[in-house]
């Protein structure tokens, strides 16, 4: 049997009276498989420093064990030492756990932050409306778009206590209409469906015609700065339905009786003029079966009209906010006189905050702070006072005789 040679400078620990020993017991066995091995070279090195390294820990505490145990402590040197990891301390799968648990606990940290990140940028006034007052400010106003109307809201929109005033950059500063659609994108067709003898096509093609009649009566510049609304007016039906030729009358000779503000926005242009291009909507279009198995659609929208005066150099911005409730029927021309694709104006409802309404010159008059003091009183009935932002409530007439007064522009 051969065995590795000590290395140089190691001595081996078994004598050789025991080498002899067990060299003639497996010689008499015959199976040296079965044979205790003496341990190699490497094994009686390792063995030999350890001991050596005990001897020297306990020489070195030795002082301080004796005082461990006066006091009734376990000293240090009571236990052989032993290197961390070899026969003490964690196993290395253990510690290899820890690791992947630490690398799972800071990898969930980072998804959390990154989405919490996402979610600021997205929408930062879930975090500055939570901040205390004085602390970056006071709470931001939130300017996120609002989702299309499709129901009547509950209520009117929370009112500032000190809302900001509106300046030639930001016209819809401290509005609630800063959160309205912009001009046209805001007036949202419902899907068309047959209702009563109307087929869908018919259907869809009324829905058109009404939402290009308010846009041009509403919206488009040209209207807005007095002049004849074509496109609008081209939506009536003029050969069957008398009320066309009213709107006519009432842009050719306007009046106390005959005000075509009741159906078209328009500004006097040496007076005034638009801030910037953008006129905020909000509301929304329904239809029903009408009469004669007519469809009948009903549109309920509220329009904010930023503006200045025309004299170079005004800075000075007013709001006008104009509600109109109107409703308009088409027929089946084969089962009623009537024009294909044309409407009929059957109801119009209208609500003009900060407008002179004594003033029946076929346009709207806002009235800005600086000219309050010359302005004349309001003429309503005392607490006649309304939110032109309360789309909650109905319009019940067509138009009112008195000028009341309003809570916000």
């Amino acid at each position: 049997m051969s065995t590795e040679p000590p290395a140089s400078g190691e001595q081996s620990s078994i004598s050789d009276e025991e080498l002899e020993r067990l060299a003639r017991e497996a010689e008499s066995s015959g199976d040296g498989g079965s044979a205790p091995k003496e341990p190699s070279a490497r094994q009686r090195m390792v063995t030999e420093r350890l001991r050596r390294q005990d001897e020297e820990a306990a020489r070195a505490q030795g002082r301080s064990g004796k005082l461990l145990r006066r006091k009734g402590k376990k000293a240090a040197s009571d236990e052989p030492w032993q290197p961390e990891g070899w026969r003490t301390g964690p196993a290395w799968q253990e510690m290899n756990g820890r690791k992947r648990r630490g690398r799972q606990v800071r990898a969930a940290l980072g998804v959390l932050l990154a989405v919490g990140a996402a979610v600021v940028a997205v929408k930062p006034s879930l975090v500055t409306s939570r901040l205390p007052e004085g602390v970056g400010g006071p709470a931001a106003a939130d300017t996120e778009p609002l989702p299309a109307e499709t129901a009547a809201p509950t209520a009117a929109p929370v009112q500032e206590t000190f809302p900001d005033a509106p300046t030639l950059k930001e016209p819809f500063r401290g509005s609630p209409a800063v959160r309205y659609a912009d001009g046209a994108e805001g007036i949202v067709l419902p899907e068309a469906k047959p209702v009563g003898r109307m087929t869908r096509q018919q259907v869809a093609t009324a829905l058109e015609a009404a939402r290009d009649f308010l846009v041009d009566a509403n919206l488009d510049p040209a209207t807005l700065r007095g002049r004849r609304p074509e496109t609008a007016l081209a939506q009536l039906d003029t050969a069957y339905d008398e009320f066309a030729a009213k709107a006519e009358t009432w842009l050719k000779k306007p009046g106390e009786k005959s005000q075509p503000e009741w159906l078209f926005s328009r500004f006097d242009p040496d007076e005034l003029r638009p801030v910037g291009d953008v006129v905020k909507t909000r509301g929304r279009m329904t239809f029903t079966q009408g009469a004669h198995g007519s469809v009948k659609i009903r549109a309920d929208y509220t329009f904010v009209y930023p503006l200045v005066k025309a004299a170079d150099g005004s800075t000075e911005v007013a709001r006008t906010i104009v509600r109109r409730i109107m409703e308009f029927e088409s027929y089946d021309p084969a089962r009623a006189q009537a024009t294909e694709g044309k409407l009929w104006i059957t109801l119009y409802n209208v609500d003009r905050a900060n407008d002179d309404c004594d003033v029946h010159d076929g346009y709207l008059h806002p009235q800005f702070d600086s000219d309050l003091s010359t302005a004349p009183p309001p003429t309503g009935p005392a607490g006649s006072s309304a939110d032109p932002y309360d789309r909650s409530r109905d319009l019940t007439t067509e138009d009112s005789p008195d000028c009341g007064t309003v809570t916000r522009t």
